[in-house]
């Protein structure tokens, strides 16, 4: 069974739609205040300024470890090109080189 809606339908549900918008509250809460911080080493505020700003040291933490220079490169590559992160060149030469060295 086909369920035909006509125009008036459709402009109704354009207009519920549109009112529940101009309605909804925002929604505020309290973040946790962080536990983990990135590793000493060389490159250390580079990563701080840069990482730190999208995503919590815990998602550095929980990549897998002694992975090596390459598979930094790649996930600071992913950040960049996939993700939108504003990270300079320079800058993402550290990050890699600080991550590969420190995880």
């Amino acid at each position: 069974m086909s369920k035909i809606f006509t125009p008036a339908a459709l402009l109704g549900f354009a207009l519920f739609g549109a009112a529940s918008i101009a309605f909804a509250e925002p929604v505020t809460y309290d973040l946790p205040e962080e536990t983990a911080v990135l590793k000493p080493g060389p490159g250390l505020e580079t990563a701080r300024s840069n990482c730190l700003a999208c995503h919590s040291a815990d998602y550095v933490a929980m990549q897998p470890p002694k992975r090596g220079k390459a598979f930094w490169d790649g996930e600071v590559t992913k950040m960049i090109k996939t993700y939108g992160a504003p990270i300079t060149e320079a800058d993402a030469k550290v990050i890699a080189d600080y991550l590969a060295q420190t995880y």
